[in-house]
């Protein structure tokens, strides 16, 4: 695993901005793995400025992402659809009928799993992953558990991420209680995977991944067994 260790939250997100920014460049119709919440947001303002100076373009680029709550309709502010939208798909020269979230209003979650997994293998794969972690260890929203499943699946959410999640909510009640999300196996199928942490809080996840010991009760070691991750972290969030 490369381990990239960064002074501070805005130095880690131009670092993650600048690895896919050369992915697009490398391969302009590239599909990359996208994902929500607070980490990322300074890598998608990144983008958004580099795309604005013309240094990269979108146009030929797919996205697909991690996650999105269940039942939540897309149109909800706090939808994952609607942050891409408002973060980054707004800003860039992306094609949107080539950005896919998983259908928050699926009729038949396991279903959608299996399709939104079928789509994926139908574009050739993913590029280069996206990822943050949780701080019980979660990516995606696939949470500590005796057992993980490989695809996409919709999965209930853990009492600790509710409550990490609240603060983008009115309440703690109104967060949804579950999630579609790509599995453990979808996420590692990826050729590349970049994951971005940030603050004190996350520290104990991180060292439990970079011990290299493989645990499903903390689901992002399972990282350990792909060839090709890139850990950009803060300082604050890493014994050195």
């Amino acid at each position: 695993m490369n381990v990239i260790v960064c002074k501070n939250y805005d130095e880690m997100s131009a670092c993650a901005a600048e690895i896919l920014a050369a992915q697009i460049k490398e391969k302009p119709n590239c599909v990359l793995g996208l994902a929500t919440g607070s980490t990322p947001e300074g890598m998608y303002a990144n983008l958004v400025a580099k795309n604005k100076s013309g240094e990269i373009s979108f146009a030929d680029v797919t996205s697909v992402n991690l996650d999105e709550y269940y039942p939540l309709e897309p149109t909800n502010e706090q939808s994952y659809r609607y942050f891409m939208n408002y973060h980054l798909f707004d800003h860039v020269n992306i094609d949107k009928a080539k950005t896919f979230v998983p259908n928050g209003l699926a009729a038949d979650p396991a279903k959608e799993g299996q399709d939104y997994d079928a789509m994926i293998d139908s574009l050739g794969g993913i590029d280069l992953q996206v990822l943050g972690i949780g701080r019980n260890g979660h990516i995606g929203f696939n949470e500590p558990d005796s057992y993980l499943i490989p695809g996409t699946h919709v999965t209930d959410l853990t009492p600790s991420t509710i409550a990490a999640n609240a603060r983008f909510f009115d309440s703690e009640e109104s967060v949804p209680k579950k999630a579609l999300t790509m599995g453990i196996g979808t996420i590692l199928s990826a050729r590349k995977i970049i994951l971005m942490v940030s603050g004190a809080d996350k520290k104990a996840a991180v060292m439990k991944l970079l011990e290299g010991n493989i645990t499903t009760e903390c689901p992002a070691t399972f990282l350990n067994v792909h060839k090709n991750v890139t850990l950009i972290v803060t300082e604050d969030a890493i014994d050195r």
